[in-house]
Parts: C-alpha cells; sequence; structure tokens
C-alpha cells in the first residue's frame, strides 16, 4: 500500500516505523526538517519537508496515487485541513485524522465528518484511546497488559508468573486435562526478554511473563489458576491531569464500583480546569514526585496508583515512589518501550503503552481481508489479530490441523455462533466464525493473507 503520514513527531513516527516494516510505500511529510532528517535516516520510508495541508506538499509526496493518507500533527486544524485537500484535490481513497480537541469528538458533531462535509473516514483520539486503556488496567489489576476482542466477550492479559503459579514446569497440553472447563490459552511467552509463541510440550517457569486469551467470564479464573489474586480496590490516586487522567477520573465517576479518587496535576492552569471538569474527585496541584504531596494524598491507603503525565520518567519515578510508600498497585503510562525493562526493579505492577494502543487503532483500518481488530504487544514485536472467517477463504470448512498456520502464530479463542470455544486440532473453522491469533511481527502477514478473499479490501 501507498501511506502518506502527516506529522513526523511521537504518534507519526511510531506508525511510520511499524508499517515501514511491513513493506508498505511511506512517505512521511512535516514541517520540521530536523524530524524528516531523523526519520528518514531511521527509517526506510521518503521524507517531504512542508505544510501537510498544501496541495502541492501532498502532490509530492504522491498523493495523486496514494491509497491512504493518515494526518497526525500536532494540529487538529491542520489535520482537519490535509483530509480535506486530499480528498477534493486527489481523491485519496481512504482519510485517517488524529484529533486531540474534545470538542471536536463529541458525538453530538460526528456529522461533520460526513463526505460532503470534512470527509474524514477514521477520527483517532490518542488520548481517548490511551485513557480506555488505562481504565481497562483498572478493570484487572493482576494483570500487567489487557485488551478486549469479540465485542468484550474474550481477553488478551498479561500475566507475571510467580512461585504461588499452580502450573509451574507443567507442558501446556496438561491445562486442558486440569481445567477442563477453562476458557483460555496461552498465546506468547516472554522469557529472558525474547517473545515466543510456545508449542503443546513448552513449560512455564518463575519470572516468565504470559500472554493468555481467554474468555472473559474466565478472566478471574484463569488469574487465580497462574498465581495472581484479582482485588477490585476503592480508592485511587492519578497522577497527570491533561486529557488522559481527566478521562479516567470522568470514566471513574461514572463507574458503578464508586471509586474514591485523587488526581495531582503540576501545571495550575489544568488542575484547574480538571477541578471544574470533576465533581467527586479531588483535584491537588502540584509535582507527583512530591512526597509531602503523595502523603497528603494519603498514597499509603490507596489501592491503585496511576501515573499518566507525558513524561516516563515523571510517570516511574512516581510510581517507585508510590510503592515505596505502602500502594499495592501501580501502573505506569510508558511511551518509551525499552524503558519497560526497568518495571520489575522499580517495582512496577503495569504499564500502558500509547504507541500500542495508537498503532493498533490504526492497523484496524488498514489491514486487508476480514480483519476486525489488531493489537500491537510489546515493541511492536507481536500482534493478536481478530478475524472473521469468510466463506470464500481458503480457511473455511477446514479443521486448525488441516490449516498450514505460521510456527510462529497460534490460535487463542474462537468464537462459533456466538459461543466462545477453545480451539482444538479438529475444530473446523466456518463462515461467520471469529477468531484470535497471537503472531510475531514476522508473520503477521502470513496470517493476515490466510483470511483474505479476492475483491476483498480495507
Amino acid at each position: 500500500m501507498k501511506i502518506i503520514i502527516c506529522g513526523a513527531g511521537q504518534v507519526g513516527w511510531q506508525i511510520a516505523r511499524h508499517l515501514s516494516l511491513e513493506n508498505n510505500d511511506i512517505t512521511v511529510v512535516d514541517k520540521n526538517d530536523a524530524l524528516i532528517r531523523r526519520i528518514s535516516e531511521s527509517l526506510d520510508v521518503t521524507g517531504v519537508v512542508g505544510y501537510a495541508s498544501y496541495p502541492d506538499i501532498l502532490e509530492q509526496a504522491g498523493a495523486a496515487d496514494a491509497d491512504m493518507i493518515i494526518a497526525a500533527t500536532f494540529s487538529d486544524e491542520v489535520n482537519m485541513v490535509t483530509c480535506q485537500v486530499a480528498h477534493s484535490m486527489f481523491e485519496v481513497p481512504r482519510k485517517i485524522a488524529r484529533l486531540r480537541a474534545q470538542s471536536y469528538l463529541d458525538a453530538l458533531y460526528s456529522d461533520l465528518y460526513r463526505r460532503d462535509h470534512m470527509p474524514i473516514d477514521v477520527v483517532i483520539s490518542p488520548e481517548r484511546e490511551v485513557a480506555e486503556a488505562a481504565l481497562r488496567r483498572l478493570a484487572v489489576p493482576a494483570s500487567f497488559e489487557t485488551e478486549v476482542f469479540i465485542d468484550g466477550k474474550a481477553q488478551l492479559i498479561g500475566i507475571a508468573v510467580g512461585e504461588d503459579c499452580a502450573v509451574i514446569d507443567t507442558p501446556l497440553r496438561q491445562l486442558t486435562e486440569l481445567f477442563s472447563t477453562l476458557k483460555a490459552t496461552v498465546v506468547g511467552v516472554r522469557r529472558a526478554g525474547k517473545l515466543f509463541v510456545p508449542g503443546s510440550s513448552d513449560q512455564l517457569f518463575v519470572d516468565d511473563q504470559i500472554y493468555v486469551l481467554v474468555d472473559s467470564g474466565d478472566v478471574a479464573r484463569t488469574l487465580e489458576i497462574f498465581g495472581r489474586s484479582q482485588k477490585k480496590g476503592d480508592r485511587a490516586v492519578i497522577v497527570g491531569g491533561g486529557n488522559v487522567g481527566l478521562g479516567v477520573a470522568q470514566a471513574l465517576e461514572r463507574s458503578e464500583r464508586r471509586v474514591r479518587a485523587k488526581l495531582i496535576e503540576l501545571d495550575r492552569d489544568t488542575a484547574e480546569r480538571a477541578a471544574d471538569a470533576l465533581e467527586r474527585t479531588i483535584v491537588l496541584n502540584g509535582d507527583g514526585l512530591d512526597k509531602d504531596l503523595l502523603d497528603e494524598a494519603n498514597i499509603e491507603h490507596a489501592d491503585v496508583f496511576l501515573a499518566v503525565t507525558d513524561d516516563d520518567k515523571t510517570n516511574m519515578l512516581s510510581c517507585a515512589r508510590a510503592k515505596a510508600a505502602g500502594c499495592p498497585l501501580v501502573i505506569s503510562l510508558i511511551n518509551d518501550a525499552s524503558l519497560t525493562g526497568l518495571m520489575t526493579p522499580l517495582g512496577i505492577d503495569a504499564f500502558i503503552n500509547p504507541r500500542a494502543t495508537t498503532v493498533s487503532s490504526i492497523l484496524r483500518h488498514i489491514r486487508h481481508g476480514r480483519i476486525r481488530a489488531v493489537y500491537s504487544v510489546g515493541d511492536a514485536e507481536a500482534e493478536v489479530i481478530e478475524a472473521q472467517v469468510m466463506g470464500t477463504s481458503t480457511i473455511s470448512g477446514k479443521t486448525l490441523r488441516e490449516i498450514d498456520w505460521p510456527r510462529a502464530a497460534k490460535v487463542g479463542i474462537v468464537q462459533k455462533k456466538g459461543e466462545i470455544v477453545v480451539p482444538q486440532g479438529d475444530t473446523k473453522l466456518e463462515d461467520g466464525d471469529i477468531v484470535t491469533v497471537f503472531a510475531l511481527a514476522s508473520e503477521v502477514r502470513a496470517v493476515e493473507k490466510l483470511f483474505q478473499v479476492s475483491m476483498d479490501f480495507f
């Protein structure tokens, strides 16, 4: 595919990095020549310096024969105009815009993005995506990573294997025998920093990090089997009052759990805006690294601490301080995936990766075949793909044993006629079935190809 990405900042860079690894023809546009130079030198992409909304710049970037344009500059208005120009001047088929201002995201004004108004096919809000990811972490606090699939009926959960795990040194094939009614499949294992797809004879060891695809109704039981207790707290402290932190606090106020939350924000104006927007949440103006302020927030009696500022170091160090003060569960937003190796030394229980959530949102809209959802795992190391089986695809009517699956890919959960089932070798895939597959990055294309049918794109 020929894709133009407008904006070479963090979001644009990560999207370009992921898509260029998949042999797409990528052109990145940004007015900052230093950013373009950096991205051109580090990635296999073409760089164009200029304003993305200018017709001549888009023409230079190849908009005349582009399949898609992703407008991810720092300006919502530039992103919107870029999509309009791409549509009116170059008839680009697919237009995705990153919009941050909450006013543009209000459902009341969704008609604005119709083709005869402002022709944007997909609106992506990174802050909203990250806020939703934070809420998912809070819903499953014993998991270091989680994502929902099949309309919420299945989940991917990341579990750190400890001494209390009941199935240590047990071949995975025996899990079905030991827990015959459990609807869960171990699809990925990270051991000594390396992620791999386990076979039926592989065993789990202490300090492994595992990824499990599970029926949502079996999440608590699965965590218990792997030695993780599921405790939902009702007292939370949030550091960061921007769009992400505010979104989480507002969602907690709306939830039925009656969570008592306190929000800490360094910038006074931002803190005041948060205080005006919140009803029950206590807002404190100050530094999340300040020990006295954390004591004022009563951190030692909090059930969960969530750091979601735009600075990784602030998030991780404030989590470390909260953990040292006695908070049992600390969760950090981490933009730089290379820093996740510091989680254990700092005592951080779980993390939120904005890169994964944003990239996943974009990938969901550019895959070929009947791909319903995609989630990027780790530092773009693997993907969980949710796909629908079509009657005309090559895998329809075949059992899983008969399909030539890539070695580094594994089916986790299948929905058949509305019912979640754990796949076995004799499970037959039929028209309408929904399949979730965990695949290392090198095998994503091969998995995608299995679900493709002729003349079926986007």
